[in-house]
Protein backbone atom coordinates (compact mmCIF):
# COMPACT_ATOMS: atom_id res chain seq x y z
CA UNK A 1 0.00 0.00 0.00
CA UNK A 2 1.36 3.40 -0.96
CA UNK A 3 0.33 6.71 0.58
CA UNK A 4 1.44 10.08 -0.82
CA UNK A 5 1.89 13.37 1.01
CA UNK A 6 1.49 16.74 -0.68
CA UNK A 7 4.57 18.89 -1.20
CA UNK A 8 4.39 22.66 -0.90
CA UNK A 9 4.89 23.85 -4.50
CA UNK A 10 7.80 26.22 -5.06
CA UNK A 11 7.15 29.87 -5.81
CA UNK A 12 6.72 29.92 -9.58
CA UNK A 13 8.29 33.33 -10.06
CA UNK A 14 11.41 32.45 -8.06
CA UNK A 15 11.97 29.06 -9.58
CA UNK A 16 11.64 30.10 -13.22
CA UNK A 17 13.21 33.59 -13.29
CA UNK A 18 16.83 32.47 -12.85
CA UNK A 19 16.65 29.54 -15.31
CA UNK A 20 14.80 31.72 -17.85
CA UNK A 21 17.49 34.38 -17.59
CA UNK A 22 20.21 31.73 -17.99
CA UNK A 23 18.50 30.30 -21.06
CA UNK A 24 18.08 33.77 -22.59
CA UNK A 25 21.77 34.53 -22.00
CA UNK A 26 22.70 31.15 -23.51
CA UNK A 27 20.60 31.74 -26.62
CA UNK A 28 21.96 35.28 -26.99
CA UNK A 29 25.51 33.94 -26.68
CA UNK A 30 24.85 31.28 -29.30
CA UNK A 31 23.28 33.85 -31.65
CA UNK A 32 26.23 36.19 -31.16
CA UNK A 33 28.70 33.36 -31.83
CA UNK A 34 26.74 32.25 -34.89
CA UNK A 35 27.48 35.57 -36.58
CA UNK A 36 31.13 34.50 -36.80
CA UNK A 37 30.58 30.77 -37.24
CA UNK A 38 27.16 29.32 -38.17
CA UNK A 39 28.16 26.02 -36.53
CA UNK A 40 27.57 27.72 -33.18
CA UNK A 41 23.88 26.94 -33.63
CA UNK A 42 24.76 23.32 -32.88
CA UNK A 43 25.14 24.41 -29.26
CA UNK A 44 21.34 24.53 -29.23
CA UNK A 45 21.48 20.73 -29.42
CA UNK A 46 22.99 20.87 -25.94
CA UNK A 47 20.88 23.72 -24.58
CA UNK A 48 17.51 22.18 -25.45
CA UNK A 49 18.08 18.90 -23.53
CA UNK A 50 19.47 20.87 -20.58
CA UNK A 51 16.24 22.89 -20.48
CA UNK A 52 14.22 19.67 -20.65
CA UNK A 53 16.13 17.98 -17.82
CA UNK A 54 15.90 21.10 -15.66
CA UNK A 55 12.14 21.33 -16.19
CA UNK A 56 11.64 17.63 -15.48
CA UNK A 57 13.79 17.65 -12.35
CA UNK A 58 12.00 20.63 -10.80
CA UNK A 59 8.60 19.02 -11.41
CA UNK A 60 9.65 15.64 -9.94
CA UNK A 61 8.72 16.07 -6.28
CA UNK A 62 7.06 13.33 -4.27
CA UNK A 63 6.99 12.03 -0.71
CA UNK A 64 5.27 8.72 -0.06
CA UNK A 65 5.22 5.72 2.23
CA UNK A 66 5.44 2.38 0.45
CA UNK A 67 4.93 -0.42 2.96
CA UNK A 68 7.48 0.32 5.69
CA UNK A 69 9.66 2.58 3.53
CA UNK A 70 9.62 6.36 3.24
CA UNK A 71 10.28 7.30 -0.41
CA UNK A 72 11.35 10.84 -1.32
CA UNK A 73 11.70 11.75 -5.00
CA UNK A 74 13.48 15.08 -5.38
CA UNK A 75 14.65 16.05 -8.85
CA UNK A 76 17.10 13.47 -10.19
CA UNK A 77 17.56 11.95 -6.71
CA UNK A 78 15.47 9.48 -4.76
CA UNK A 79 15.91 8.51 -1.11
CA UNK A 80 14.39 5.33 0.32
CA UNK A 81 14.52 5.02 4.09
CA UNK A 82 13.07 2.22 6.23
CA UNK A 83 10.81 3.58 8.96
CA UNK A 84 12.88 1.61 11.49
CA UNK A 85 15.93 3.73 10.51
CA UNK A 86 14.20 7.00 11.43
CA UNK A 87 14.49 8.67 14.84
CA UNK A 88 10.85 9.68 15.07
CA UNK A 89 11.17 10.80 18.69
CA UNK A 90 13.72 13.46 17.57
CA UNK A 91 11.67 14.65 14.57
CA UNK A 92 10.35 18.19 14.66
CA UNK A 93 8.76 20.88 12.54
CA UNK A 94 11.22 23.72 12.05
CA UNK A 95 11.63 27.18 10.59
CA UNK A 96 15.02 27.73 8.92
CA UNK A 97 14.97 31.39 9.91
CA UNK A 98 15.18 30.28 13.56
CA UNK A 99 16.89 26.88 13.23
CA UNK A 100 19.81 28.10 11.16
CA UNK A 101 21.96 25.01 11.87
CA UNK A 102 19.57 23.04 9.63
CA UNK A 103 19.93 25.30 6.59
CA UNK A 104 21.15 23.46 3.49
CA UNK A 105 24.56 24.96 2.80
CA UNK A 106 26.65 22.86 0.42
CA UNK A 107 25.06 20.97 -2.45
CA UNK A 108 26.78 17.62 -2.99
CA UNK A 109 24.35 16.15 -5.55
CA UNK A 110 21.13 17.88 -6.41
CA UNK A 111 19.45 21.09 -7.46
CA UNK A 112 19.70 24.48 -5.78
CA UNK A 113 17.77 27.50 -7.02
CA UNK A 114 16.08 30.39 -5.25
CA UNK A 115 13.05 28.90 -3.53
CA UNK A 116 13.93 25.28 -4.33
CA UNK A 117 16.53 22.83 -3.03
CA UNK A 118 16.39 19.12 -3.73
CA UNK A 119 18.85 16.27 -3.30
CA UNK A 120 21.95 15.65 -1.19
CA UNK A 121 23.34 18.58 0.80
CA UNK A 122 25.52 19.38 3.78
CA UNK A 123 23.74 21.43 6.40
CA UNK A 124 25.16 24.48 8.10
CA UNK A 125 26.13 22.26 11.05
CA UNK A 126 27.97 20.00 8.52
CA UNK A 127 25.60 17.04 8.81
CA UNK A 128 24.61 15.18 5.66
CA UNK A 129 21.03 15.71 4.55
CA UNK A 130 18.57 14.74 1.88
CA UNK A 131 16.31 17.72 1.27
CA UNK A 132 13.19 18.68 -0.61
CA UNK A 133 12.79 22.31 0.44
CA UNK A 134 10.44 24.78 -1.24
CA UNK A 135 9.98 27.16 1.69
CA UNK A 136 11.82 28.06 4.89
CA UNK A 137 9.03 27.52 7.42
CA UNK A 138 7.06 24.45 8.53
CA UNK A 139 9.73 21.99 7.39
CA UNK A 140 9.74 18.46 8.74
CA UNK A 141 13.23 17.73 10.11
CA UNK A 142 13.52 13.97 10.36
CA UNK A 143 16.82 12.50 11.61
CA UNK A 144 18.01 9.05 10.59
CA UNK A 145 19.92 6.67 12.87
CA UNK A 146 23.00 6.97 10.62
CA UNK A 147 23.22 10.73 11.34
CA UNK A 148 21.74 11.96 8.08
CA UNK A 149 18.85 14.45 8.25
CA UNK A 150 15.77 14.58 6.03
CA UNK A 151 14.27 18.05 5.46
CA UNK A 152 10.87 18.10 3.76
CA UNK A 153 8.48 20.90 2.72
CA UNK A 154 5.09 19.29 3.19
CA UNK A 155 1.66 20.88 3.21
CA UNK A 156 0.86 18.83 6.32
CA UNK A 157 4.14 17.74 7.94
CA UNK A 158 2.37 16.38 11.03
CA UNK A 159 0.36 13.97 8.84
CA UNK A 160 3.56 12.29 7.62
CA UNK A 161 4.96 12.17 11.14
CA UNK A 162 1.74 10.56 12.41
CA UNK A 163 1.73 7.99 9.57
CA UNK A 164 5.37 7.06 10.27
CA UNK A 165 4.58 6.75 13.99
CA UNK A 166 1.64 4.45 13.25
CA UNK A 167 3.89 2.17 11.19
CA UNK A 168 6.53 2.11 13.92
CA UNK A 169 3.94 1.34 16.63
CA UNK A 170 2.40 -1.44 14.54
CA UNK A 171 5.82 -3.14 14.24
CA UNK A 172 6.60 -3.04 17.97
CA UNK A 173 5.20 -5.93 20.03
CA UNK A 174 3.04 -4.91 22.97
Amino acid sequence: MQREFDIVPPETALIWVLPAMSIAIGIAGIAFGAREDPRAWFAMLVLIPVIGVLTWSVRRRRVSIDGETLVIAAGINTARVKVSELQLDAARIVNLDHDSELRPRLKTMGTSMPGYRAGHFRLRDRRRAFVLVTRREKLLALPERNGRMLLLSLKQPQALLDALGAIKNKRQPR
